[in-house]
């Protein structure tokens, strides 16, 4: 069994910068990601680490903003998030797979095994 556990969301204002937390407990998994969901919408994917090659993905809506990242020693996977905008709005949810994914699959959700409860990110002024 794994175990996630969010945190770091809030209410910021558009431009702010907020990190998230995944930390993990028990099995060693593979892929780490991050999903969004706003309300009313499909989960998205945001980004993904494969700790086997160093890869990491991005969604091009965070490109350039988004960055993510891990500490094994602390078993941890961090999403640092800098100039937020009103619609980077929603629960973020962080997941963990036994597989490593491509470019072109890693936002597939159902490729992940495990899921957190979630973090709820609100950027509005």
């Amino acid at each position: 069994q794994v175990q996630l556990v969010e945190s770091g969301g809030g209410l910021v204002e558009p431009g702010s910068s907020l990190r998230l937390s995944c930390v993990r407990s028990g099995w060693n998994v593979y892929a780490i990601a991050w999903f969004r969901q706003a309300p009313g919408e499909e989960r998205e994917g945001i980004s993904c680490l494969n700790p086997t090659d160093g890869m990491t993905y991005y969604a091009d809506s965070v490109k350039g903003r988004f960055t993510i990242s891990r500490d094994d020693a602390k078993n941890t996977v961090y999403l640092e998030m800098n100039n937020l905008k009103p619609e980077d709005t929603g629960r973020y949810y962080c997941a963990a797979s036994y597989g490593t994914w491509s470019s072109t699959a890693w936002w597939r959700s159902h490729l992940y095994d495990y899921w957190g409860q979630g973090t709820q990110v609100t950027v509005s002024s």
